[in-house]
């Protein structure tokens, strides 16, 4: 007789499980609420659809900030690799760009979402889209069936695959938490993660879409502890900051931030490649090349044009004095602002503006192997529902896939 196996949610890790579930020989109804599935991994880098990474097994647990240990079982069921091949075997090709991101070959997410979408067809999984689920039915500390706003679905297993509240647009509202609570367990309160900052400092918005590369970013807290720190790219905003290296520190930062800390310092190195000395030597030969010219005029080697007239202020330097006149402790000071240009971070941006939610289940309650609760049998967790939040490069994508097979695959056999 065939297991009939509930999931919520047509997201990266409700598919995985619906197809996983019925691989292993379950009867699977798969209720999205949207009209169609994979919303929200249809724009998923940039719209190019970056699934995973091609680092390492342990490197990838260390990407997860949030509770990576967890995931150990469920990476090593199944892999990165596993899922490049999964992919490649259904002719999804796929390339390892910089950073080791792996997309599909087409650059286009909706690839993804379109060959899950038809291999659950293909498998037999009944799709319910454009319906609601209101709760789950327990009896005896056992899942016996899902309620819809229109039916009652006798089922042997629901696995919850709800993701977050980011992007609520595309139907991450939080409702798994709900359901989980009800049938006692703890959620730890959601928060953004890969997310941009707010900085309280004015000079911010005058760089306001300025893009840098090949920079180093360090916060650290009040007492001056390092929170972390990141090589790569970044944006300004009309807020504060944005871009890559910023979405991967944002997670550590807004838990301290979360957790009561008034501020954070964040701390960019202009000229990472350069120490202290070399840039000053760098920085005395430009001004004895432009000796009669003003020093506004001077830095367009050094730094971008629109960062001259915030970099001069900062420096407390008069921008029209010329660079043949220019001090050596006014020089220490241009130099010491390029490698520690520094601002105040006050704030995440709201978590619908997130890519990641961080917080929900609690892992602990949660069997690692089989993403099994360890309060209510049959009901299973995967995907962003859970407290684990990876940085940005694939790394929440793998999450949701790998333990979408786990939960899938442990949920046939109730």
């Amino acid at each position: 007789m065939e297991h009939k196996v509930v999931v919520i949610g047509g997201g990266p890790a409700g598919m995985m499980a619906a197809i996983n579930a019925r691989i292993y020989g379950a009867q699977v109804v798969l209720i999205e609420k949207n009209q169609r599935v994979g919303k929200k991994l249809g724009i998923t880098g940039k719209g190019r659809g970056n699934i995973t990474s091609s680092v390492e097994i342990d490197e990838f647990i260390a990407s997860y900030p949030g509770n990576g240990k967890f995931l150990y079982s469920a990476l090593n069921e199944f892999s990165n690799y596993d899922l490049i091949d999964f992919f490649e075997q259904k002719g999804l090709k796929t390339k390892v760009e910089r950073g080791n991101r792996v997309f599909p070959q087409s650059e286009r997410a909706l690839d993804v979402v379109n060959l899950l979408y038809q291999n659950m067809v293909e498998a037999g999984v009944q799709i319910l889209s454009g319906q609601e689920v209101v709760g789950i039915l327990i009896k005896s500390q056992r899942v016996v069936g899902v309620m819809t706003a229109r039916d009652r679905i006798i089922a042997d297993a629901a696995i919850i695959a709800t993701g977050g509240i980011s992007y609520p647009a595309t139907g991450s509202t939080g409702d798994g938490y709900k359901w989980a609570q009800e049938v006692g367990h703890l959620i730890i309160a959601p928060r953004a993660s890969l997310v941009p900052l707010v900085a309280v400092e004015e000079w911010v918005k005058d760089l306001q879409g300025l893009s840098l590369k090949n920079v180093r970013a360090s916060a650290c807290k009040i007492d001056g502890r390092q929170i972390n720190e990141e090589f790569g790219e970044m944006l300004f905003t009309h807020f504060g900051v944005s871009g890559p290296i910023i979405l991967s520190m944002s997670s550590d930062i807004g838990k301290y931030l979360f957790e009561g800390e008034k501020t954070v310092m964040l701390t960019i190195d202009l000229k990472p490649a350069l120490s202290e000395e070399k840039l000053d030597e760098r920085v005395q030969r430009d001004f004895a090349k432009y000796a009669r010219r003003n020093l506004k005029n001077s830095l367009g080697e050094l730094l971008p044009k629109k960062m001259i007239p915030v970099i001069i202020s900062l420096s407390g330097i008069d921008g029209e004095k010329e660079c043949g006149s220019i001090s050596r402790e006014e020089r220490g000071w241009l130099v010491k602002l390029l490698k520690s240009l520094s601002m105040t971070i006050v704030d995440t941006r709201p978590v619908a503006e997130a890519i990641v939610t961080a917080g929900g289940v609690d892992v602990k309650e949660v069997h690692p192997r089989t993403m099994e609760s360890k309060l209510i049998g049959g009901l299973f967790f995967a995907g962003e529902v859970l407290d684990v939040d990876g940085y940005t490069g694939g790394f929440n994508l793998q999450a949701a896939f790998s333990t979408g097979y786990a939960a899938g695959k442990y949920a046939s056999m109730k």
